[in-house]
């Protein structure tokens, strides 16, 4: 706008000039005398100026010059002007329009992409690559081939007696049903209850006792009524060696047909299970250590070598609470910490046998007594009666024919170092009755050297 246009000049001695009329002039204001006082001068409530003439507005085209006077094209409105936008800000807003547009475009591609590709990864029809190996059959000597071969052999046992009740695992002898399994497992109803034998098919059978060795803590068992018996193969526990894998099968707290593998960690592990050191119910076993995971329930079932054969029998486990005991009764709560202990399967085959052919089992014997609560280094012989009446050496017995004193120490069997009484049992029922045993003995500060042909008596 120009200056004159931009600030309205106030009109002295009169209302401004747009309180008039524009048709006609305004009034010459009336001169006063110089004496007289001022007067109040009465004036008329201004009148609105009346509204200047509108023109038509030319119509209006943003880009167009503008019309001089600010009227004219590209702006309708007389009386007001703008500067024209320039050239450059033209050039930007095109260039900004045409971002707007490829933007908007790419948008909405990149929308219809996302949800094609959404719909095609989360939602709707879908199908996923797979390769299938069902029909690929596994090696023998694998763990699942080793699996496959034994589980139809395997049995689980639900023992039910008056005082107790508990489950463990055995396995199929002979197609005349025995079946061999752990003394402890079974003893609760071994006079008066029920044992019930459920087959890996799920065939369930009453099961009576044959017999049992509570020094062994082994059983035989047997069911009638069964078709298809799946024996299993025997295999030669005194071929294991240290690092050998081994598979075993059982039912850790009832959970039949558990696989679970490892290896032999140690061989010739003396360990006592079952009841308190002398007792007559403790289990003296000449053990196959294993790191191959053993609970309870496992108790009874098979340690399988790599050509799947019966090595051993699953039978204790040592706790985190630091003992040593059947995991059936002592270790009930406890779990595996790769730890388990098996009877090897030649001492078990030999029991196994006298149990079915004559119903009980015989111990190799040396004829001495052992006192148990000697704290020094070895196996001590006592030196005078026990309190039961027994005997140092049995006269005429294998020691006494031996050489063997009242207060001899021995220190070694068949070559094993002997560190307590425990020991030298497990050894010495590691043989069969008739074997010959060499022991080394201190006698005061002598050492001898005996040989001893084990005699026998009858189990427990």
């Amino acid at each position: 706008m120009s200056s004159t246009e931009d600030r309205a000049e106030p009109v002295s001695g009169g209302a401004p000039e747009w309180w008039s009329h524009p048709d006609r002039p305004a009034a010459a204001p009336a001169a006063a005398p110089a004496d007289a006082a001022p007067q109040p001068v009465e004036q008329p409530f201004p009148e609105p100026p009346a509204a200047p003439p509108v023109r038509p507005a030319d119509p209006w085209d943003p880009w167009g010059p503008p019309s001089p006077g600010g009227s004219g094209p590209g702006y309708g409105l007389e009386g007001w002007a703008a500067p024209p936008p320039p050239a450059a800000h033209r050039r930007t807003g095109r260039l900004v329009a045409a971002a707007v547009l490829l933007a908007l475009a790419a948008g909405t591609v990149g929308g219809g992409v996302g949800a094609y590709l959404q719909d095609r990864t989360t939602g709707g029809h879908i199908t996923l690559p797979q390769i299938t190996d069902a029909a690929v059959d596994r090696a023998p000597d694998s763990v699942a081939g080793i699996a496959r071969a034994t589980l139809p052999g395997v049995v689980y046992i639900h023992v039910k007696g008056p005082k107790a009740e508990g489950t463990g695992t055995g396995f199929v002898l002979d197609t005349r049903g025995h079946i061999l399994t752990n003394n402890h497992v079974v003893a609760a109803a071994a006079s008066s209850g029920t044992i019930t034998v459920t087959f890996n098919s799920g065939q369930t059978r009453k099961a009576t006792v044959v017999g049992r060795d509570s020094g062994y803590d082994l059983a035989v068992i047997r069911v009638t009524g069964v078709s298809g018996l799946r024996p299993l193969t025997l295999g030669d526990s005194d071929a294991v060696q240290v690092g050998d894998p081994v598979v075993a099968i059982g039912a850790p707290f009832g959970l039949e047909g558990t696989v679970t593998s490892g290896i032999i960690s140690a061989t010739h592990r003396p360990i006592t299970a079952g009841g308190d050191a002398g007792s007559d119910g403790v289990s003296y076993v000449d053990a196959l250590q294993t790191d191959a995971p053993i609970n309870p329930g496992n108790s009874g079932g098979p340690l399988m070598d790599a050509r799947g054969r019966v090595i051993g029998i699953n039978s204790a486990i040592r706790s985190a609470t630091g003992s040593s005991g059947d995991p059936f009764e002592s270790d009930r709560q406890a779990g595996s910490i790769g730890l388990g202990f098996a009877i090897p399967v030649n001492e078990a085959r030999r029991v196994a046998e006298q149990l079915v052919n004559e119903g009980k089992a015989v111990h190799p014997v040396i004829g001495v007594t052992l006192d148990m609560r000697y704290s020094g280094d070895g196996a001590r012989v006592l030196d005078k009666a026990g309190t039961s009446g027994s005997e140092p050496v049995t006269p005429g017995g294998p020691g006494d024919r031996a050489g063997i004193r009242p207060g001899d120490v021995i220190s070694s069997a068949d070559g094993r170092p002997v560190h307590d009484g425990d020991q030298l049992v497990v050894v010495i029922r590691s043989h069969r009755p008739g074997d010959t045993v060499e022991l080394v003995l201190k006698r005061g500060t002598a050492r001898h050297t005996v040989r001893v042909v084990l005699g026998s008596a009858p189990g427990s």
